[in-house]
């Protein structure tokens, strides 16, 4: 069953039909719109290559949430600081950050969790305007906890994902439905071809790498399959040609079951022929990329190149150049599996994938602030809920017990002290110190030397500002003006 609600004739936009397509003769668009749409086409003429940053060899960036991965790059290991905010408008939050001193000025590296993604920064201290109300720091504790680094690390690279599958499909010229894809056994040169520009053929049976749902004990899911590392991520492709052919299924289920549940496929096309990307039914397909084969098995062959996806899946690069074709290579190898990789996570942002992934999110960021609320609350001393975790927290009452008993050890040795100091301070031009710092736990102790920020959305910037400049104060800055806000990644 095809997803999506039933069309009524209202609804029909009237894109012409693959077989109306075919019948006009050549020359063939590589790839059309369903007669419903739904899908968007990357149009080269677009493309002009701007926010693609240096990546590998040839500058194809993946495009990653560099943000997960922000905590163990920049705070991990390093002074800082964490917070989390209980029960907010847009849910609990935790916030990290860490101060870095740079010859000319003073940054914030700043990370901000919430329910709905986690945001990076590294903004500049010139300075800032507002301060923030008693009811708003109210909101805000500070994380005391030995753990709290591994657990906030564990939480940020849940999302962390370093295998990849992808399904591989054969086009042959005029075929039109999924029946006649699937049915597709024979591997031509051409096809063989590009399987290699893709990645190793390898033996299934005790294959060890990332087997991307593959059988590689009893060979129900073929002998063979096509593997390869890119850029520290492996990939697995399902090719539909090695999976197993069951003669009488017009359906070809077994196939069908590994790439109908894919999210990304790649369509290798022999000849010029049009592919509709509602021709095999799936819930889970969302991007294919068409790469069309000119010249094959000869040293001037060529690959052009066309993307579709569905309509809420965001664009990706790297963009298609203009015209969209490649010369067989090192160059074509990295931009399509750069292209493949970029797709999938561009799908996760799409409506059916972000939902789940935000109620993932949001669990377990409750979970998170609970852990850490429950920690810190433990090494203050209160609600402590058994002897085992009073004696890991300090064994009497906590953090700030130790504080007070430490302070009333000191009380009697101060006041014998005071006479020679009044006169020392006296020469010395009198007054109070300027720093407190050395009177009893320094803010950059090890068990309070994390941060952590979360902020959802362009309307919450102004709390998030607040904030900010609460860790600005605890970090002892007087002079600021405007460090800005948190820009997505």
């Amino acid at each position: 069953m095809r997803p999506g609600p039933q069309r009524v004739k209202d609804d029909y936009i009237p894109y012409p039909s693959i077989e109306q397509v075919l019948q006009q003769g050549a020359p063939y668009p590589q790839v059309i719109l369903p007669q419903f749409g739904g899908y968007w086409i990357e149009d080269p003429e677009a493309s002009d290559g701007e926010g693609t940053n240096p990546g590998g060899e040839f500058g194809y960036r993946l495009e990653s949430n560099y943000a997960i991965r922000a905590y163990r790059k920049h705070f991990l290991g390093r002074e800082h600081l964490n917070f989390y905010c209980t029960a907010s408008n847009h849910g609990n939050l935790i916030l990290s950050l860490r101060q870095e001193e740079t010859k000319d000025q003073e940054y914030l590296h700043i990370i901000l969790r919430t329910p709905s993604k986690t945001i990076y920064d590294r903004i500049s201290l010139a300075g800032l305007t507002e301060l923030p109300s008693v009811p708003q720091l109210a909101k805000v504790m500070m994380l005391l906890c030995r753990t709290g680094s591994q657990l906030i690390v564990s939480y940020d690279e849940h999302e962390v994902n370093n295998t990849f599958k992808f399904g591989v499909i054969y086009q042959k010229f005029g075929q039109t439905s999924e029946e006649e894809l699937f049915g597709n056994s024979e591997e031509t040169p051409a096809f063989t071809e590009f399987l290699q520009v893709l990645g190793d053929c390898i033996e299934l049976q005790d294959f060890k790498g990332f087997r991307g749902g593959l059988d590689v004990c009893h060979g129900q899911t073929g002998s063979q399959s096509v593997y390869t590392v890119f850029r520290g991520q492996e990939l697995m492709f399902h090719v539909s040609t090695k999976l197993p052919y069951t003669e009488g299924d017009t359906q070809q289920l077994q196939r069908k079951r590994h790439i109908g549940n894919d999210i990304v496929a790649a369509v290798f096309q022999e000849e010029a022929t049009p592919f509709v990307p509602d021709m095999i039914a799936s819930n889970f397909l969302h991007a294919y990329i068409l790469v069309q084969v000119e010249n094959p098995c000869t040293d001037s062959t060529t690959y052009k190149v066309s993307v579709t996806a569905r309509d809420d899946v965001p664009q990706f690069g790297p963009p298609l150049p203009n015209p969209p074709v490649f010369k067989k290579g090192p160059e074509f190898r990295e931009f399509l599996l750069t292209k493949l990789i970029n797709a999938e996570l561009a799908c996760y942002r799409s409506d059916r994938f972000a939902k789940l992934e935000e109620r993932t999110r949001t669990a377990l960021l409750d979970n998170l602030h609970n852990e850490l609320h429950k920690q810190t609350q433990a090494m203050l001393g209160h609600a402590v809920s058994s002897e085992e975790e009073r004696m890991e927290n300090g064994g009497h009452g906590g953090i700030l017990e130790s504080i007070k008993r430490a302070m009333r050890v000191r009380s009697h040795s101060m006041d014998t002290m005071v006479g020679s100091q009044k006169h020392s301070r006296s020469s010395a031009g009198g007054g109070v110190p300027t720093s407190l710092s050395g009177a009893g736990l320094t803010h950059s102790s090890a068990e309070c030397n994390k941060i952590s920020v979360s902020t959802t959305c362009q309307r919450f910037q102004c709390n998030y500002t607040h904030i900010v400049m609460i860790i600005v104060i605890l970090l002892g800055i007087e002079q600021y003006e405007n460090a800005g806000y948190l820009e997505n990644q």
